[in-house]
């Protein structure tokens, strides 16, 4: 059976892809950078045997290559890129940046989104991989209203950040390329924690808001008779009605490594979304419970009090950049995700689970750290 070559396998969803398509029996190839401190084998044993360490089993070693998106040829060696180029049927790239502003458009998230996009298309066309999968984002949608189809892209939209337009840029170069079997196109809603243990590697989104609040919290120490913080001088710049969508990462994982063990399903977009958003005022919910505070308002989409302390204006400074993020969702049509894996319905990220998913990134303290482990002399074979 031949590889598939999976790009981002260090990230949060590649780690559960490397997981998931692993447990299948897929050969899996993983285009990984080094560090300043480890190499490329020594962060892929790492990943591994955590896993197995969590499943009690024993996985199969992925072929490391290493490499970066960020250069011509991916880096490669001329060996690595021989192995790839004999072995290698498919590739999935999941690698990007999801930095929201950016300098310049030799900055992220540019440089990783759509220079990173183009050298591993190139690659491909050299190396003659003719089955590309793409990772993509719902919201390449922009700023819109309404039902989004899976078919759509651009529709004359706007767009609340550099990252979401990257990822159209990425999204049209994927579509433009010229392969001869159509590209496979997964659009994820905002990825959080594991939908069972709340586990997670990264901390974005959902998850800065929540640490800012906590960060804040502990800076002030003001806890009153009730034993919680009074938050009520700080409003929040949204209404409480917005709807976010949220999807567990195990399910996008899964959903995924369904589509690519069944070649019948190639060649679609799929939204990767839930079946109910939750509301921005359940999120606020969720970050008083987790950080202990009570009294939370709500001020309305750009607006701000006038009476702010340099706690709030600290509270809002780390805000502004995830402004764009707080805004009403359109409602996302998921019928090719639907029917292609009918067996596998997003679980629902209500406020309960939010709660859990709040829990386990504070008393991760915001962080993962994993033991590095060297490869085993015949795992390198």
């Amino acid at each position: 059976m031949e590889h598939v070559l999976l790009t981002g396998a260090t990230g949060l969803l590649g780690r559960y892809l490397v997981r998931d398509l692993t447990l299948e029996g897929v050969p899996l190839a993983v285009l990984v950078r080094g560090s300043r401190r480890h190499s490329p084998q020594q962060r892929v044993e790492s990943q591994i045997r955590t896993w197995e360490e969590k499943l009690g089993k024993s996985l199969a070693r992925p072929r490391v290559l290493e490499g970066d998106i960020s250069l011509p040829g991916l880096g490669l060696s001329g060996d690595d890129f021989l192995w790839a180029s004999e072995h290698c049927a498919h590739l999935v790239h999941n690698a990007a940046s999801l930095q929201f502003v950016s300098t310049s458009r030799e900055s992220e998230p540019w440089r990783s989104n759509v220079d990173g996009t183009r050298n591993v298309l190139d690659f491909c066309d050299a190396a003659g991989i003719e089955q590309f999968h793409h990772v993509s984002t719902s919201y390449v949608c922009g700023v819109r209203h309404g039902r989004v189809l899976e078919s759509e892209l651009e529709v004359g939209q706007e767009w609340g950040n550099d990252y979401e337009l990257s990822k159209v840029e990425a999204e049209k170069l994927v579509r433009s390329a010229g392969f001869r079997k159509p590209p496979t196109v997964f659009r994820p809603a905002i990825i959080v924690g594991d939908s069972r243990t709340g586990w997670t590697t990264t901390f974005h989104n959902f998850y800065v808001i929540l640490q800012i609040a906590d960060t804040l919290v502990n800076q002030r120490s003001n806890r009153d008779a009730t034993g919680l913080s009074n938050a009520s001088e700080v409003d929040i710049n949204v209404d409480g009605t917005e709807r976010k969508n949220f999807v567990p990462v195990d399910w996008v994982s899964a959903v995924m490594s369904h589509i690519l063990i069944h070649p019948d399903l190639y060649g679609q977009t799929y939204h990767l979304t839930p079946r109910c958003p939750i509301t921005t005022r359940q999120i606020r919910d969720a970050i008083e419970a987790a950080t202990s505070v009570y009294g939370l308002g709500f001020c309305g989409a750009g607006e701000s009090r006038a009476d702010q302390n340099e706690y709030i204006e600290l509270f809002h400074e780390h805000m502004r950049v995830y402004n764009s993020y707080w805004r009403d969702d359109p409602v996302f049509d998921a019928t090719n995700t639907r029917e292609a894996a009918p067996h596998l319905p997003c679980p629902h990220i209500d406020l309960s689970m939010l709660n859990h998913l709040s829990r386990v990134a504070l008393d991760m303290r915001f962080r993962w750290n994993e033991r590095v482990q060297k490869p085993a002399e015949h795992v390198l074979a």
